[in-house]
Order: C-alpha cells, then sequence, then structure tokens
C-alpha cells in the first residue's frame, strides 16, 4: 500500500508554502504583548458603535487578572466563560491566562445540568457570565459551588441600541459580582508576573458528548499558537486585516479564527453579540471586513438575507467555512451572488481548528465520481492519514479513517487518559471520519462513520444524498439520517428546509432524488421543516433529527 502521508504530495498544492515553524510566541499572551508594542493605539475590537484599542484592551485585561487574584484564582485554576459573543470574551480571557489560569469555553445555550457538567469536571474555581444566563448560573452552584461569580452584559462597549441589542435590559445578578465594577475598581492596576510556556494547558473546550458526557479537550498555549498562526500565514492575515467574528468565541473556530488571530496580529475584530444575517450584512459593509470563517449555513443564512448585495459585500474577500463539507452547489451559488469564493477549512476541537484547508486564492477540485467538493490538503507541518479498521494506511483513492498528526493536536482530555490513549495512540488524532485523496493530494470527506447508514446491506453517506438534494432550487438546508425500517433495517431520511418564497413538495423532491441515486440510496421519506435544528456554532444536528425520525 501507498502512503500518502510520506510523499507529502498536498504540499505542490500550496499557494504560500513557509519555512520550518518557528513559534512567534510562547503563548497567545505573549504574542499580544508584541501587539501591544508594535500598535498601542490601533483599534482591536470593533462592537457596535464601541471601538478598543490594543492598549486598552490590554490594560483592562490587566484590571480582570489583578481583580481575579485578589479574589484567589490563580495558577492552573480554570474559569468558566459562558459568554456571547462580546469584547469581554477577550478580555477574560486575556486576564486568565496573565494569571496561568486556563479558560473553560461554556456555550451560552447550556442549560443548568449541561454547564454543571463542565464546572464539575473541570474544577472551576470561577465563572464569568452574561448577566442573562445568572438564573441558570445560580441554579448550577446550588450543586456545585464556584468561590468566584462575575457577571457582564451585552450592552456595555456599546451605546447603540439596534438589532440585536434592541430586547435587552441590564439584569440584577445577586451573588455576583458585575465586570464592570471590576474593571473600575482596579483600573491601573497590573498583575505580577506569571511565566507561561507552550505546554501549559491554555483552553479546555468540551466535546459535544455525542458518544457520551463531555469530554473536555486540552488545548495549549502552543497549540493556540500553532493555531493562530497558520491562519496568519495560511490566508494571508495581517494587522490591515478586518475580522469579521462570526464564529462563537466558545467555540475552538471562535477562539482561535477570532480571538487568537487578532491578538496575534492586531488585526480588528469585528463582534456582534449573537449571529444575525441582515445586521451581518450591514456591519461586514459598515466596517469593511475582508476575513470570516464559519459554518456553512451562516454564508447559507448570509445568500437569503433580503439586503444582501455583491456591494455590501464587496470587501469580505477571504471566506473560510469549517465544521462540514460545502455542497459544490453551493459553493457555485454564492460565487455567482457576491463574486467571492468559499474555501473549506477542516479541523476538530482536537486539532485546534485547523488542520486541512483550501489554499487562499484556489478553488477545490470536484471529484468527478461523487460530485463531492474537496475540503482542502493537509496545512502546514500536518500529516493526514487514510487508515482501515486495523489502523493500516489504505491505498490511494480508498476510503477509510482520517488520522492527523501535527502541533495543533490537542495533548489529550481532561482527566481521561483511557480515552485519550484510544483516540490519540502515538499523538496522532483518530477523527472518526472519513475520507479519501486523491493523486494530487486533495482531500475529500465522505461522512462520519457513525453517520453511515446500511440499507438492506447497502452502504449509504448522508454527504452523497444531501449533495444531490442541495442542487436543486428550492432547498436552502438539508440533512439525511437512517431511521429504522421493519423491511430494510435501516431506511434513508431526509429532512429539508426551503428557500424563502420556495415552493416544492416533499414528493416531488423525492421523485428529484431518485432519478439522480441509485434506488437504495435516494430517501424513502422527506420531512419539511422551516428550519433545521443546530448547535451554536451552526452545524445541523443530525442526532437530533435522527432521534425525532425513529
Amino acid at each position: 500500500m501507498t502512503d500518502m502521508s510520506t510523499r507529502g504530495i498536498w504540499i505542490e498544492q500550496y499557494t504560500a508554502p513557509r519555512e520550518r515553524y518557528v513559534a512567534p510566541a510562547a503563548s497567545i499572551p505573549a504574542a499580544f504583548a508584541d501587539t501591544v508594542a508594535a500598535r498601542p493605539d490601533e483599534t482591536l475590537i470593533r462592537y457596535f458603535d464601541g471601538a478598543l484599542s490594543v492598549s486598552e484592551v490590554d490594560r483592562l485585561a490587566d484590571a480582570t487578572a489583578v481583580a481575579l487574584a485578589e479574589r484567589g484564582f490563580g495558577r492552573g485554576d480554570r474559569a468558566v466563560l459562558y459568554l456571547q459573543n462580546v469584547p469581554q470574551y477577550l478580555i477574560a480571557a486575556l486576564g486568565v491566562w496573565r494569571l496561568g489560569g486556563v479558560v473553560v469555553s461554556a456555550n451560552p445555550m447550556y442549560k443548568a445540568r449541561e454547564l454543571g457538567e463542565i464546572v464539575a469536571d473541570s474544577g472551576a474555581r470561577a465563572v464569568i457570565a452574561m448577566e442573562s444566563l445568572h438564573t441558570v448560573v445560580t441554579e448550577v452552584l446550588v450543586e456545585h459551588p464556584t468561590p468566584i461569580v462575575v457577571t457582564t452584559s451585552e450592552l456595555e462597549f456599546a451605546e447603540r441600541r439596534d438589532g440585536v441589542l434592541s430586547s435587552s435590559a441590564r439584569i440584577n445578578c445577586p451573588g455576583a459580582v458585575p465586570l464592570a465594577d471590576l474593571l473600575a475598581e482596579y483600573a491601573g492596576a497590573r498583575p505580577e508576573p506569571v511565566a507561561v510556556g507552550a505546554d501549559d494547558l491554555a483552553v479546555l473546550t468540551y466535546t459535544s458528548g455525542t458518544t457520551g458526557p463531555p469530554k473536555g479537550a486540552e488545548i495549549s498555549h502552543g497549540n493556540l499558537v500553532f493555531s493562530a498562526t497558520t491562519y496568519r500565514d495560511w490566508i494571508g492575515i495581517d494587522a490591515d486585516d478586518v475580522i469579521f467574528g462570526v464564529a462563537p468565541m466558545f467555540h475552538i473556530t471562535g477562539v482561535v479564527g477570532h480571538a487568537a488571530l487578532a491578538m496575534l496580529t492586531g488585526a480588528t475584530l469585528v463582534l456582534t453579540y449573537r449571529f444575525d444575517p441582515v445586521d451581518a450584512v450591514e456591519t461586514i459593509a459598515e466596517y469593511g471586513a475582508t476575513f470570516t470563517v464559519g459554518s456553512i449555513t451562516v454564508f447559507i443564512a448570509l445568500m437569503n438575507a433580503p439586503n444582501a448585495t455583491r456591494e455590501k459585500l464587496a470587501t469580505l474577500a477571504k471566506i473560510y467555512s469549517g465544521g462540514a463539507p460545502i455542497p459544490p452547489s453551493t459553493l457555485q451559488m454564492f460565487d455567482e451572488a457576491f463574486g467571492h469564493h468559499i474555501h473549506n477549512i477542516y479541523g476538530l476541537t482536537e486539532t485546534t481548528s485547523p488542520a486541512v484547508a483550501v489554499p487562499c486564492g484556489r478553488r477545490a477540485p470536484v471529484d468527478a465520481r461523487t460530485g463531492a467538493a474537496a475540503v482542502g490538503v493537509p496545512v502546514y507541518d500536518t500529516v493526514v492519514r487514510i487508515v482501515d479498521d486495523a489502523g493500516e494506511d489504505v491505498d490511494p483513492a480508498e476510503s477509510g479513517e482520517v488520522v492527523i498528526a501535527g502541533p495543533q493536536v490537542v495533548r489529550g482530555y481532561w482527566n481521561r487518559p483511557d480515552e485519550t490513549a484510544a483516540a490519540m495512540p502515538g499523538n496522532a488524532l483518530r477523527t472518526g471520519d472519513v475520507g479519501y485523496f486523491d493523486a494530487d493530494g486533495w482531500l475529500y470527506l465522505v461522512d462520519r462513520k457513525k453517520d453511515q447508514i446500511n440499507a438492506s446491506g447497502y452502504k449509504v453517506w448522508p454527504r452523497e444524498v444531501e449533495d444531490v438534494l442541495y442542487e436543486h432550487a428550492a432547498v436552502r438546508e438539508v440533512a439525511v439520517v437512517g431511521v429504522p425500517d421493519a423491511y430494510r433495517g435501516e431506511t434513508v431520511k431526509a429532512f429539508v428546509s426551503l428557500r424563502d418564497g420556495a415552493r416544492v413538495t416533499a414528493a416531488e423532491l423525492t421523485a428529484y432524488a431518485r432519478e439522480r441515486l441509485a434506488a437504495y440510496k435516494a430517501p424513502t421519506e422527506i420531512a419539511l421543516l422551516d428550519e433545521l435544528p443546530k448547535t451554536a456554532s451552526g452545524k445541523i444536528l443530525r442526532r437530533t433529527l435522527r432521534d425525532a425520525g425513529r
């Protein structure tokens, strides 16, 4: 068998080769210190009509660090950030890191049970939360007391009260200390220096728990710096860029591709609290955003926004989408509408975001056999292998499990040595994704191993069926799952949402699919929904749909 990884043929596809990786700093706080020295008065964050310079964020992070230290928070302690996309995320994260502490990312959609799981599992000493989420925190603290509770509001750092802020109000939070009070009390204070190295833990990001309780991926400062540097060099991000922060900050994409990247490069980061497609279009136009990375559902929403025009998105030339392969029809429609190509990027929480990506300025090839677009080529200093169930490399063009090794692979799962050993033997991540390489080193993803459908003994990959349905002009979003069937064992069911104003019946979509797919692959049932359920990061929740279809 031929091992694609030993040949590294994908390097021939690079548009921006770089020499051997040399870390620009040991940690993101250290990298940000260089940014402070070089660009203290430049704008780092824009938030509605508010703006914070590099030096202002620096001072606010110092005040946060001193306030936490005064309350007993120190090296190795964990702080849960239960926040939306607000400036306070960067301020709090920097403050925690300057003490040698660890940021624990919490999805603001979590309810008490879910938040309680990660507070307990991480052994958090602090929780910094939105005021609107304080009632959930209070419920959690009954069973999991945490000595430091800080709250903040989306209304801080901006004067405007339109768009997504129009329904917001300040909320009294008994038992919590307002972050604004701490920033005022400790203004000008500086924490005692704490040495933070590349091997020190920076972030615990919890997986979705699809195969059991959520697991905390241990992301080191070295992981963060490597991945932020990869974004910088691969895409060509510098201090003149404007990053539109559409990915949730609690998600690994937002932590690296927005927060860490801005702190490393000094590029301005535009935050909007929550994603709203109409507001997003206006914000991109107002601030001249040049780069963003988000789920494909974000770009589908932008395409369908009534105010979206080529002129308003003219500056947004560097676009990346992660989380799922992109149907070629969606790539084509976005390009035709706005003149920009969406580049795919593939990674996982356990790879600190980017592991495979389409080189900036290149267009991913489409496999003539399957109609799937490539997700990219392995990024710098990264080796990707395709292996069989025994862990042996498969022949070129054959499908198998995607295995990733490189400086972005996390060191393990928090307090789970057995699961770490199983998922990352030899520090190489077994992703659970199925894919294959073409002869030029482009990687194509087939699907998740666990999502494969077995219909009458035939294997069906949901991705292939979804790509066909996406080609129908009426379809906005689609997810395909396997559901029990008395005769076939499993059968194919599709959940579809339609474009605004589109009219098509489930029977018509079924007929459309049957004309283009083998009989065993075509959906036997199609459900039309107004919206498909998604995670806060924009991934469609197949598991929820699968449960609903049973």
